[in-house]
This record gives structure tokens, sequence and C-alpha cells, in this order.
């Protein structure tokens, strides 16, 4: 399955709460948070990056 987010903007993306690393479910449609477990939906190839 192809990356729903740039490769380019992923790389530099960061948890809003903790600034942490970010990483995809399963099925990428959402982003974890690598320390705080948070879930950001993905909207038409858009992070959801709301605390």
């Amino acid at each position: 399955m192809k990356d729903p987010i740039a490769k380019e903007l992923f790389d530099i993306l960061a948890c809003p709460i903790c600034k942490t690393d970010l990483k995809y479910n399963d099925n990428k449609t959402a982003l974890i948070c690598t320390k705080c477990h948070k879930t950001y939906k993905i909207k038409d190839n858009i992070p959801i990056l709301l605390p």
C-alpha cells in the first residue's frame, strides 16, 4: 500500500503534544505517536494533528 503522506512531509511530522515521532497504523488511515500513543486521523491524505 502506498503511503498517504509524502515522505518529505512525513519525515518532519511530530506529535503536537509530546513532540515525538509518528508512525502509521496498520492500514495507514491514521498516525500514532510512538511515545504517548495518541492517534491522529488522516483525511484526504492530510494528517489532522489537533491535540
